[in-house]
């Protein structure tokens, strides 16, 4: 048996779907129709405005996403007048009823709630005035279904009007994703560059070796900042790319950030305590890029000379301490007051539960302390030597 193919079977959309229910509509109707004269029924005044009306009425459908409210009033007012004509019960006023439906859907309620009260108000005195064999109990629960289709309506405007507003805030997060991406990247690697440059002006003439070291460091500083940039347009673009064959940002790369650091003048060391961990995907990313960032703050605000990182592994989660000897709050004015690098900082910890804290230290210096929450069941893992 061939399998089955879904992309055959798919239901009509958007046009389409109008008009097959207004033709679907007007076949029903014009069946009762030809049954009613098959029979020799003669109860109807005007045969041809009958059928004018059920052709006008099931054509106004295809017009109903353009001119919602009008296409509404006007099967409202076609189908009461096709009723009133006819001797015949057909199924006509399942027209007014979609419309109704598809106004409360599209936000439009109080224009809904007026056309079905028209309706019950219509068909209340029509069956007074008359006194057809339409009872009491049938306009109840006319009331009834058209209640329950502007109800319906308006859940279905509620739940898209819901999923509307969870992808936009989903927007904006990976937005800000991004941005945090891009700053502690670029920005990083910049300032690293910018200061190895001056290192490297600086020894060019007292130790050559030195500063060719330095502008070694600045070339492949530059080389992962394009690496690094074009992965990120390439997400924004969302185009194919080849997959990127570095080793993804974490705590596994904390020592290639000390070695950037040194090249910068600054003497880093790497303490580790505690049972080391298998982390998940995002603390590692955000254990990197506050080890990182703060690298990046200590090289070009601090004035001081030497960087301890601290990493210990809790049981219940990582404690990072990142503290430099050098001027404290003082150096770094902009960082503090409203640079987006201790708010990153800090966006980053709060969005995986954790919590972040940076400021001068007592003896001198500065210091940024994070406390991440493993999530999930971090393995443990043997210590590196």
């Amino acid at each position: 048996m061939p399998p089955f193919d879904e992309t055959r079977f798919r239901l009509p959309r958007g046009v389409r779907a109008d008009a097959v229910l207004a033709v679907g509509v007007f076949v029903l109707v014009a069946l009762a129709e030809g049954q009613r004269l098959g029979h020799g029924g003669d109860s109807m005044s005007s045969p041809a405005a009958s059928w004018l009306l059920m052709m006008a009425v099931c054509g106004a459908l295809l017009c109903r996403r353009r001119y919602p409210v009008a296409v509404g009033w006007f099967t409202v007012v076609g189908t009461g007048a096709y009723y009133v004509l006819s001797a015949v019960d057909g199924p006509l006023v399942l027209v007014p009823i979609v419309a109704l439906y598809a106004i409360a859907a599209q936000g439009g309620m109080q224009a809904a709630i007026a056309m079905a009260a028209a309706m019950v108000i219509g068909v209340g005195a029509g069956t007074l005035v008359a006194k057809s064999d339409v009872t009491g109990t049938a306009v109840f629960m006319l009331t009834g279904w058209l209640v329950a289709v502007v109800a319906l309506g308006g859940v279905r405007h509620s739940r898209v009007a819901y999923a509307e507003e969870e992808a936009r805030l989903r927007a904006t997060e990976e937005r800000l994703r991004i941005a945090r991406e891009v700053h502690d990247v670029v920005g990083h690697n910049i300032s690293m560059i910018n200061v190895q440059a001056g290192a490297a002006l600086h020894r060019l003439k007292k130790d050559p070796a030195q500063a060719e070291e330095a502008l070694g460091a600045i070339k492949a500083g530059s080389r992962e900042t394009l690496r690094e940039l074009r992965a990120t347009l390439g997400v924004l673009r969302q185009v194919d790319e080849e997959a990127p064959t570095a080793p993804a940002p974490g705590l596994a790369r904390a020592d290639e950030l000390a070695a950037s650091a040194r090249l910068s003048g600054l003497r880093v060391r790497i303490e580790r305590t505690g049972a080391e961990r298998s982390l998940s995907a995002p603390v590692d990313l955000a254990a990197y890029r506050i080890v990182q960032e703060s690298l990046t703050n200590a090289a070009r605000h601090s004035g001081g000379g030497h960087v301890t990182i601290r990493l210990a592994y809790g049981d219940e989660g990582l404690t990072l301490a990142i503290e430099d000897d050098g001027r404290g709050a003082a150096a770094r004015p902009a960082v503090v007051g409203g640079g987006s690098g201790i708010v990153g900082m800090t966006e980053r910890a709060r969005a995986l539960g954790g919590e972040l804290t940076a400021g001068p230290r007592a003896e001198g210096g500065f210091v940024v302390r994070a406390r991440l929450p493993y999530g999930i069941t971090a393995e443990p893992m043997e210590r590196r030597d």
